[in-house]
């Protein structure tokens, strides 16, 4: 069995429809339960993986806890400003 995620243009949908209830035998449809719940998942999942090989590459800096405390408190004070 294969899995796929469609994009299907609004005008040809019925008609898709059609053809997987003619081969509802061999065709099952579900709901992405990620979907359900974010719309974006796919999109930040991508996002997430990207920012981890920039950081283990070395593109991107990871901070520490300390670090990021430390950008952060700077960060408000020169808000205040």
């Amino acid at each position: 069995m294969h899995t796929l995620t469609l994009n299907i243009q609004d005008n040809v949908f019925q008609e898709f429809l059609n053809f997987i209830s003619s081969r509802k035998e061999n065709i099952e449809i579900t709901a992405d339960k990620n979907l359900e719940h974010d719309v974006y998942f796919y999109e930040r999942r991508e996002e997430l993986h990207q920012i981890r090989a920039d950081i283990k590459s070395g593109k991107m800096e990871m901070l520490s806890e300390e670090q990021y405390e430390k950008e952060i408190e700077e960060f408000f004070l020169e808000l205040e400003k």
